[in-house]
């Protein structure tokens, strides 16, 4: 009897890709902003882009509209943990694919117990 265990290391293979893109996102992340956003998408559902800002604002950081929006459209992007939608004509709908809550929050929870932002990423 043959297994084809080819699916199940790909498996394996996405988180870890996954992973890493969210560590080094994260390692760029001076002053906790990345790391906010990372959580508020933990919290909520789904939300645009005026509500991550309002939010952003609210938390104490000093940001405009299009860094915002910027950010939020890198996560979709280049991570690949978003979902978007056009709720309405002017703004676009964000939430956490539901793939990437659990490496989402691995990596927010070990990232927040690194003392150092000197970090090693590994390809094990």
């Amino acid at each position: 009897m043959h297994v084809d265990i080819r699916g199940f290391s790909t498996v394996g293979n996405i988180d870890k890709k996954a992973r890493n893109r969210l560590i080094r996102f994260l390692r760029k992340d001076k002053i906790g902003i990345r790391k906010s956003l990372l959580k508020l998408f933990l919290q909520a559902k789904s939300c645009n882009t005026v509500e991550v800002y309002d939010f952003l604002i609210k938390q104490g950081f000093d940001v405009n509209y299009r860094t915002v929006s910027s950010m939020v459209g890198q996560m979709h992007s280049r991570l690949g943990i978003l979902r978007v939608y056009l709720a309405n004509k002017e703004h676009n709908v964000y939430s956490l694919k539901e793939d990437y809550l659990d490496i989402v929050m691995m990596v927010l929870n070990t990232f927040s117990s690194w003392n150092s932002i000197s970090l090693v990423v590994t390809n094990s």
